[in-house]
C-alpha cells in the first residue's frame, strides 16, 4: 500500500472508521434500550447481560481469528465477508420474536463484526506506515468511539420512544451497505508476506475459557456460587486457561503468539484495554438501568443525561492521538486512570447518583477518561510489532477491549443481580446493590493508572524495540 495517494489513504480510514462506528454504535444504543426490551421480552437482569455479552462473548473468540485469517487470505475478502455478516445480523436481531432468538442473532452479528475491527486497524497500520500519521489516525479511529458513544444514546432513546425498540438495529444497514459498496471500490487488497496458519486447537481453548468464564459469572447469582453448574464452569475455565498455556508455546504457529509478551508496552495495553473496557461496560450497564428504572427517565432523556461522557471521549479521543504521536502513551494514560478512578470513587463513595450535579461531574471525568485511553491501547499494540503481524496483534488488543466488555456486563450484572435479590428498583435498593460494583469500576481505573507508568518508560519501550526484532528475525514458521 506504500502507493496509496493521501486523499486515498485518508478515504480507506473513512471506510474502516464506518465500519468502527455500526459496531461501537450497536452496542451503545442497545444499553439505552435495555429496559425496553426487558418489558417487552419478560427478561431478567441475567437475560439483559446475555443480549450484550452474547454478542461480545463470540466477538471476542474469535477476533484474533480473523485477524490472522485477513493477514493469510486477503484483508479485505475478510473485512467484506464481516460487512456483510454485520449486516444481515442486525436485520435479522430486528425481526427476533423472543429473547433467545434475540440472542442467537446477535451471535451472528458478533461473528460478523470480529472481521471488522481487527482487520480494519490492520489496513489503517499498512497504510499509514509512517508512526505519527498512524498516532493521528488511530487517534481519529478512537474519536468513532465518542461519536458512537454521543450518537448512540441519542438515537437510541429517539427511536426506543418513537418507534421501538427493534428500530435501533435498523441503523446499520444504510451505514454497512454504504461501506460495503466503497470496501469494493477503493480498499486495495493486502495480506502478510508470512502468512501464519490456523490454530483450531488454540480457537477452540479461547472459546471454552471465554465462554465458561462468562456464563457462570452471568449464572451464578441464580443457580448459586457452589452449584455444581457454576463449579464445572470454572473447572472448564481454569482447563482451558492451562492447555493455552502449555499448548500454544510449543506450537510452531500459535493462535495467541507468547513471543508477543515479551514486550511490556504491548503487555500492559493488554490489561489497559481489559480494564478500561469493563470500566466502560459496567457504567453503562449501571447507568442505564439507573436513569430508567429508578429516576423513571424515558430512553431519550437517558441518552441526553448521559451526552457529556459521550461529547467529552469524543472531543478528547483525536487530542489523545495526537499526545501518543507527539509524545508518547504515559500522559494520556495518565489522565485516563485518575480521572476514570475518580468517577468511579465519585458513585462508589459519594453516592453521585443521588445528585444532579455529582451524576454530571461523573459522567465528565468518565468520558474525559475513556477518551484519553482508547488511542495508546491501539498504538502500543501495533507500532512494536512488525507490520506482517498487524492484523494479530490488533487482534488481540481488539479481544482484550471485548474480554473487558464481556467480563464488565457480567460480573457488574452479577454484583447488582446479587445485591438487589429480588427487590424492586427503588433508589435505596439500587444504591446498596450498585455501590460494590462501583468500586470494581474504581478499581478497574488504578488498574489503568498504574499499569500505564509501568509500561511507558524507557525501559517498556526497549523490549518492545527487542521484541519487534526477534519476531522479525524469528519468525514463526
Amino acid at each position: 500500500m506504500h502507493d496509496v495517494s493521501p486523499r486515498r489513504r485518508l478515504l480507506i480510514l473513512a471506510i474502516c472508521c464506518m465500519s468502527l462506528l455500526i459496531v461501537s454504535l450497536d452496542n451503545t444504543v442497545l444499553n439505552v434500550a435495555l429496559p425496553a426490551m426487558r418489558r417487552e421480552l419478560d427478561a431478567t437482569v441475567a437475560g439483559m447481560q446475555w443480549t450484550i455479552d452474547a454478542y461480545t462473548l463470540v466477538l471476542a473468540s474469535l477476533l484474533m481469528l480473523a485477524g490472522s485469517t485477513g493477514d493469510r487470505i486477503g484483508r479485505r475478502k475478510v473485512f467484506t465477508a464481516g460487512l456483510v455478516l454485520f449486516t444481515a445480523g442486525s436485520l435479522l436481531c430486528s425481526l427476533a420474536p423472543s429473547l433467545q432468538w434475540l440472542i442467537v442473532f446477535r451471535m451472528i452479528q458478533a461473528v460478523g463484526g470480529s472481521m471488522l475491527n481487527p482487520v480494519a486497524m490492520s489496513i489503517i497500520t499498512n497504510t499509514f506506515t509512517d508512526p505519527k500519521e498512524r498516532a493521528r489516525a488511530i487517534g481519529v479511529w478512537g474519536a468513532v468511539v465518542g461519536i458512537s458513544m454521543a450518537a448512540g444514546p441519542l438515537i437510541g432513546g429517539l427511536l426506543v420512544d418513537s418507534v421501538g425498540w427493534r428500530s435501533i438495529f435498523w441503523v446499520n444497514l444504510p451505514v454497512g451497505l454504504l461501506a460495503l459498496v466503497l470496501t469494493l471500490r477503493y480498499v486495495p487488497e493486502s495480506r502478510a508476506d508470512r502468512p501464519r496458519r490456523p490454530d483450531p486447537v488454540g480457537q477452540l481453548l479461547v472459546m471454552a475459557l471465554l465462554g465458561s468464564l462468562t456464563y457462570g459469572i452471568i449464572e451464578a447469582p441464580d443457580a448459586g456460587w457452589t452449584s455444581p453448574l457454576i463449579l464445572g464452569c470454572a473447572v472448564l475455565a481454569a482447563a482451558a486457561l492451562a492447555g493455552l498455556l502449555v499448548y500454544e508455546p510449543r506450537r510452531p504457529e500459535p493462535l495467541i503468539d507468547p513471543r508477543f509478551f515479551r514486550s511490556a508496552p504491548f503487555s500492559g495495553a493488554t490489561v489497559i484495554a481489559v480494564s478500561a473496557f469493563a470500566a466502560l461496560s459496567g457504567f453503562l450497564f449501571l447507568n442505564t438501568l439507573y436513569l430508567q428504572e429508578v429516576r423513571g427517565l424515558s430512553a431519550l432523556h437517558a441518552g441526553l443525561y448521559m451526552l457529556p461522557m459521550a461529547a467529552l471521549t469524543f472531543l478528547f479521543a483525536p487530542l489523545s492521538g495526537r499526545l501518543v504521536g507527539a509524545r508518547g502513551p504515559r500522559l494520556p494514560l495518565l489522565v485516563a486512570g485518575v480521572t476514570m478512578a475518580a468517577s468511579g470513587l465519585l458513585f462508589a463513595a459519594f453516592d453521585a447518583a443521588s445528585s444532579t450535579a455529582l451524576l454530571f461531574t461523573g459522567y465528565v471525568l468518565f468520558g474525559l477518561g475513556f477518551g484519553m485511553v482508547n488511542a495508546p491501547i491501539t498504538n502500543t499494540a501495533v507500532s512494536g510489532m512488525p507490520r506482517a503481524q498487524a492484523g494479530v496483534a490488533a487482534a488481540v488488543a481488539s479481544t482484550s477491549r471485548q474480554t473487558g466488555g464481556t467480563l464488565g456486563v457480567a460480573v457488574i450484572g452479577a454484583v447488582l443481580a446479587a445485591g438487589l435479590g429480588g427487590h424492586a428498583y427503588t433508589a435505596k435498593a439500587f444504591a446498596d446493590a450498585a455501590r460494590p460494583a462501583w468500586w470494581i469500576i474504581t478499581a478497574c481505573g488504578l488498574a489503568v493508572l498504574v499499569v500505564g507508568l509501568m509500561t511507558s518508560g524507557r525501559w517498556a519501550r526497549a523490549t518492545a524495540v527487542r521484541t519487534s526484532r526477534t519476531l522479525e528475525k524469528v519468525p514463526a514458521s
